[in-house]
């Protein structure tokens, strides 16, 4: 058996597979999140610990025979966190999340610096960690100095089940402070940012043995004490390894929180001009590069909030017929953009509303218009070398087969919904787990699953699709020009 630990910003997620990797239980517990200024959102890392108790315990009330046998741990989470511990191994304050943008500033002033682009291959996002700790040094300076390791979430995990400050290389690339060519920190990104190596978690893949499981813990969570915990992966490299997405020219399609268009390589294919992250993959010798949304699903969540209705009520109401789009554009900049724009200031809105604009017009505009905002992705891509011919779709709005109707018409291409089953992170770092315990080769580990449906773009509705495209590429100008 082998356990995948999935921190997800809303809740953590314990998988469990056996030695077929076929899914034997899970669970799940709930985060929330802290957003005390606009911009800003954090979370407790000591809610994670808690999340994680709690998702195990339930797995092992209906697992524990099985949960006695397990072999391996992986590990994964959301990216870009920044987790700081004193020399106590205390939290100094609340993590500073991937979605919070209090850092522009900070993070302008070390993108403007040649440096981190050459060495980093990406753009300096306001996301990235090392930002938010420039941030700190300026408007936190007493709990800068007291600053003893900087942790992503899933190490900070890490470091209370196996008492070791260990990252991997795909996480470790969304700080800033990674050579992702070289897989290695770089010591002159970490003093722009007043650190030193030392104050890093030690290196490794994703697939390596990254500490054991301490007795104390085991103990505690009713599991074996001393087996091996997996590098692991950030969360989107980690699903890629549930949907088997590893080698060179796959991509998926990630309908989650955040949208995500991820395609794999086999050779470091840096351009930041494009927006488009490239970073190294969890397994040796692979990287991968991602067009990045900072609101899919959560849009229809933040409609629906405002609405009084649930996501699945509104997509319901759209029918199940793909329509030409109407009038109504909506542009999904609820917490500032990344790929294309790099811009942390914009927001989100609708265009085109008139008095026959009701609930329905508003859910296919905001369907319509996340839809968009991954067809800007995937010609980020084409201008960073990476051209692609088909997508598989994964997320809690895959669910939709109207959205995923649309999605396909926008794009161009086939959209792949895989085989009944869990291919997203804790699948991918159970696999993970699994690799490491048993020192297996992970290309033949990470393998993809069945297609069970394919939707093929509606040739019928692509031109009145490619005319709202454009309409809607004008609309970012127009509106950073009227509210900048």
């Amino acid at each position: 058996m082998y356990l995948g630990l999935d921190l997800g910003t809303s809740s953590v997620k314990a998988l469990l597979i056996d030695d077929a990797q076929q899914t034997v239980g899970s669970a799940s517990a709930d985060l929330t999140v802290e957003r005390p200024h606009p911009g800003w959102s954090e979370q407790d890392p000591d809610s994670w610990i808690a999340a994680t108790r709690s998702a195990i315990a339930k797995l092992r009330q209906t697992h524990a025979s099985e949960l006695a046998g397990l072999r391996g741990i992986g590990l994964s989470g959301h990216m870009h966190g920044a987790t700081t511990i004193d020399k106590a191994g205390k939290v100094i304050r609340p993590c500073i999340l991937w979605n919070d943008t209090r850092s522009h500033k900070e993070a302008a002033d070390l993108d403007a610096d040649p440096k981190f682009r050459l060495l980093t291959g990406n753009i300096v996002f306001p996301g990235f960690t090392a930002p938010k700790l420039k941030w700190m040094a300026v408007h936190e300076p007493e709990n800068f100095a007291r600053v003893d390791k900087v942790l992503l979430p899933k190490d900070y995990l890490r470091l209370w089940l196996a008492g070791e400050a260990i990252s991997e290389m795909s996480d470790s690339a969304g700080t800033s402070w990674l050579d992702v060519g070289k897989r290695d920190w770089n010591d002159d990104l970490l003093a722009a940012t007043g650190l030193v190596r030392g104050q890093m978690p030690a290196l490794v893949e994703g697939t390596e043995r990254a500490g054991a499981l301490r007795a104390e813990v085991a103990a505690e969570l009713g599991l074996p004490a001393g087996i091996p915990i997996a590098g692991g992966a950030g969360d989107n490299a980690a699903s890629a390894c549930g949907m088997g997405t590893v080698a060179d020219g796959q991509a998926f399609a990630s309908l989650g929180t955040s949208g995500v268009l991820f395609a794999a390589n086999n050779r470091y294919l840096p351009n930041p001009d494009s927006a488009v992250h490239a970073f190294c993959h969890a397994l040796p010798g692979t990287w991968h590069q991602m067009g990045v949304i900072l609101s899919a699903t959560d849009a229809l969540n933040w409609l629906a909030g405002i609405t009084s209705a649930d996501p699945a009520t509104l997509t319901a109401e759209l029918g199940e017929q793909l329509v030409a789009p109407g009038s109504v554009l909506f542009l999904p900049y609820l917490s500032g953009e990344r790929t294309p724009h790099n811009d942390s200031a914009i927001r989100g809105g609708f265009a085109g509303l008139g008095h026959e604009s009701d609930r329905v017009a508003l859910t296919r505009a905001v369907i319509e218009g996340v839809s968009f905002a991954f067809r800007d992705s995937l010609a980020a891509l084409a201008q960073a070398g990476t051209q692609l011919s088909r997508v598989t779709a994964i997320g809690g709005g895959s669910r939709s087969v109207y959205w995923l109707e649309t999605l396909a018409t926008v794009l161009g291409m086939p959209v792949d919904i895989p085989e009944g089953g869990d291919f997203g992170a804790a699948f991918g770092t159970a696999r993970l787990g699994l690799i490491a315990a048993e020192n297996a080769d992970p290309f033949s580990i990470c393998t993809p699953p069945a297609t069970a449906r394919t939707i093929d773009p509606n040739r019928e509705l692509a031109s009145a699709f490619d005319e709202a495209y454009s309409h809607y590429r004008a609309l970012y100008p127009a509106l950073k020009g009227a509210t900048s």
